[in-house]
């Protein structure tokens, strides 16, 4: 066998040999580190990358997440923020993989034990959420009926024709149920639309300085606006409900 047929066999065999743990481990962590990723949950995210895709295909996928982000990043589907570089990484791993690969990884068949050797389910974290987001839009069930309660205080008001818009943003997480993944920091912003005869009824309790104004209506979204807009449907305070649950309570007594 000539030289170049010699280097073209070890070649295929270094192809073929599968990398130690040691390796993958090493090159995880680099690709991690990179991301700038350092909790537990997608650091093993990312292992299980370059276990199931092999390494060469990891650091082709971080190469994209980075020349996306160099290119001014991706936004999440609701366009309330940029997704993290390490979500985009995923984002692009699950677009890019096949739909056995995106189980090994997203789904992993191992799983922790909890005390008392009950196996624990692993942690869904938010990175999680954004790289599975695009797979929702297959398949999708029909909403029989959607609503949305905003509380909160307006600060700026503004007036088009028939419609009243104020926009609000939600900082504070509630607490969630065990298992949900808590959303990332920055909060939501709502432009809530009110009709303004809606408006006419609450504009004057809200000169209160404690007073809060109480919306349910329908969510929808619109690309030009960083959040959620709300179509107002019922339109209170919460000096308003007090006063009618004041005044049930009196007519009853």
């Amino acid at each position: 066998m000539n030289a170049d047929g010699q280097g073209e066999c070890s070649r295929m065999i270094e192809e073929r040999t599968p990398a130690t743990a040691a390796d993958l481990k090493a090159a995880a962590a680099a690709i991690a580190d990179q991301l700038g990723e350092t909790e537990d949950v997608p650091r093993r995210t990312i292992w299980r990358v370059g276990r199931t895709l092999g390494a060469e295909r990891a650091r082709a996928f971080l190469a994209e997440a980075l020349a996306v982000e160099a290119r001014g990043g991706l936004s999440l589907p609701d366009g309330s923020r940029r997704r993290t570089v390490g979500g985009v990484f995923f984002h692009l791993v699950r677009v890019g993989s096949a739909p056995d690969e995106q189980k090994a990884i997203f789904r992993p068949a191992g799983r922790s034990m909890r005390r008392g050797g009950a196996p624990a389910e692993t942690p869904f974290t938010w990175e999680d959420y954004g790289a599975l987001a695009p797979t929702l839009a297959r398949d999708i069930g029909e909403a029989s009926t959607v609503k949305i309660t905003v509380i909160g205080r307006p600060q700026q008001v503004q007036a088009r024709g028939e419609v009243v818009i104020v926009p609000l943003r939600s900082e504070k997480v509630p607490t969630l149920p065990k298992g949900l993944p808590t959303p990332p920091a920055g909060g939501t912003a709502y432009a809530v639309l009110i009709a303004r005869k809606q408006w006419q009824k609450v504009a004057e309790a809200l000169q209160q300085p404690g007073d809060r104004l109480v919306v349910e209506g329908y969510p929808t979204l619109d690309p030009r606006f960083p959040g959620i807009t709300v179509l107002a449907t019922n339109v209170t305070t919460t000096g308003l409900q007090a006063a009618k649950h004041q005044a049930q309570q009196g007519q009853q007594a």
